[in-house]
């Protein structure tokens, strides 16, 4: 929560958080299903009762930064998605699915449409069944492309079809492959994966893309981006936004590039 405050407090358009399901039915924020990583306690969210889950760790490593970690925060608990909507009543929130589990959408389709945040939320995961199963439970939600739809959409691209496809979801989330590179020792990487990665690039950064689907009102964020050329290089590109998990770096960015 004070990391959802801080960006909130600098600006930030719109909260990315993942959701799971604890022993008692309640809707928690949370990336991973078990929390030893994040509190240190080897435990499934799953088998634990809202009040039995453990605080959060002093210390967090950064995913997508090489050797960093944050610190701050008084409040350690790991919050509800209702704490979430109460907090910040008008701020979009992108909602990752995280589990497979019928009762978890349902539960969270409620949380929505109890806090009227329909036209304030999409939600999805790259699995194509629980895209599906989000857009049967509640169609008026905003959903993303799975992994296998961005699939079929970069073919449907290069083959020229794509203008003449219907789409129904309304953002396209994807990473910039580029940046998996960074985060590796170089010495590690064997040529395939490089290759890999080079290929992964050169398919989905392209501008035609990004500009088409734009046009077609629908938004694409770029991840997760936390240096300032990746910035350039996701708006150059013609992205709708960037997801970082440093706000104030983009907040100059932005601040710089419209001066």
């Amino acid at each position: 929560m004070a990391a959802f405050r801080h960006a909130v407090q600098l600006g930030t358009d719109m909260l990315e958080l993942d959701c799971h399901l604890t022993k008692d039915e309640e809707v928690v924020v949370s990336h991973d299903h078990n929390l030893m990583r994040s509190t240190g306690v080897c435990a499934n969210v799953c088998d634990l009762a809202y009040t039995e889950l453990p605080p959060y760790l002093c210390k967090l490593d950064v995913s997508f930064q090489k050797e960093c970690f944050c610190e701050g925060g008084e409040d350690k608990h790991i919050p509800l998605l209702r704490d979430v909507f109460e907090a910040f009543p008008h701020t979009p929130v992108n909602i990752d699915i995280k589990a497979n589990d019928d009762t978890l959408i349902r539960k969270v389709s409620e949380l929505v449409v109890k806090y009227n945040r329909e036209h304030l939320t999409v939600w999805g995961n790259t699995s194509n069944k629980i895209v599906q199963k989000c857009y049967k439970e509640n169609p008026q939600i905003p959903i993303l492309f799975s992994l296998q739809r961005v699939l079929l959409l970069v073919g449907l691209f290069y083959t020229g079809l794509l203008p003449f496809v219907p789409l129904r979801e309304q953002f396209l989330e994807i990473p910039m492959p580029s940046i998996f590179i960074k985060l590796t020792d170089p010495r590690r990487l064997t040529k395939r994966q490089r290759f890999i990665a080079w290929l992964a690039d050169t398919l989905l950064m392209r501008k035609a893309l990004f500009n088409h689907l734009t046009a077609r009102g629908i938004q694409v964020y770029v991840w997760v981006l936390n240096d300032e050329e990746d910035f350039h290089r996701a708006f150059a590109l013609g992205a709708t936004g960037v997801m970082t998990d440093y706000p104030t770096k983009l907040k100059e960015f932005m601040e710089k590039k419209n001066t």
